[in-house]
């Protein structure tokens, strides 16, 4: 069982013993989750607590109450969709305000959270979205690949030089710009069937086609984060 569909299916049981339990959680409810998960991926550190915040989301605490543990384990129902728009008419997006103070491709490593495939890494929202989008994927029997996520600027600098900047034709960010230095953006590998999906479905997660000529390229946009210059 891959480390996804570990994920759907420890979630699963957990929201049965949930409801089957009493109504009211105490506090050691956020330690048992946490105890279920690093069973599954031991990797991926989320740290949720009893009350449902998500350390380093900047959203504050969620509630769970009658919605089970949809706050703590991101679903389709509690996160933010995105606007459906055409790629080239988003606009600028705002980086985390949390991050803003790291710089654009300087961020360290325990300010972003694991997404759960290889060392591929994301600001907390944006990962967390993407475990749940990747989780309903493979439950419609699709899998989506991550060739590329938060990007270092030594990097970007790189693939500026072998790639050209995307404002001269190229397919890179000028280095110090890209959404993937802000730990936003995703690369993925795709075939038909998937990238249909993702179309359908990625804005219901936060996550959107936003560069024409770059069908591989997807980054969180939800609408609670409108995209301003």
């Amino acid at each position: 069982m891959d480390a996804i569909s570990g994920i759907s299916a420890r979630v699963e049981a957990i929201e049965s013993r949930v409801r089957s339990g009493p109504s009211r959680m105490d506090g050691r409810f956020g330690d048992v989750l946490n105890a279920e998960l690093a069973q599954t991926l031991p990797s991926m550190a989320l740290g949720y607590s009893a009350t449902g915040s998500v350390p380093g989301s900047g959203t504050g605490a969620t509630s769970f109450g009658q919605a089970g543990i949809s706050g703590l384990i991101p679903t389709s129902t509690g996160l933010t969709p995105a606007e459906r728009k055409a790629p080239g008419e988003y606009g600028p997006l705002t980086p985390p305000a949390e991050l803003v103070g790291h710089g654009n491709g300087t961020i360290p490593t325990e300010a972003l959270v694991p997404i759960g495939v290889g060392d591929h890494r994301l600001w907390a929202p944006a990962a967390n979205a993407f475990v749940a989008m990747a989780a309903a994927a493979k439950r419609d029997g699709v899998d989506i690949g991550v060739t590329d996520s938060y990007r270092p600027l030594a990097v970007q600098e790189r693939l500026a030089d072998e790639k050209g900047l995307y404002s001269e034709g190229g397919l890179a960010a000028t280095p110090g710009t890209s959404n993937h230095g802000w730990g936003m953006s995703l690369d993925l590998d795709l075939d038909d069937e998937a990238q249909q999906w993702m179309r359908t479905n990625g804005p219901d997660y936060g996550f959107v086609e936003d560069v024409p000529r770059e069908p591989w390229h997807w980054t969180y946009r939800p609408a609670s984060r409108s995209s301003v210059s």
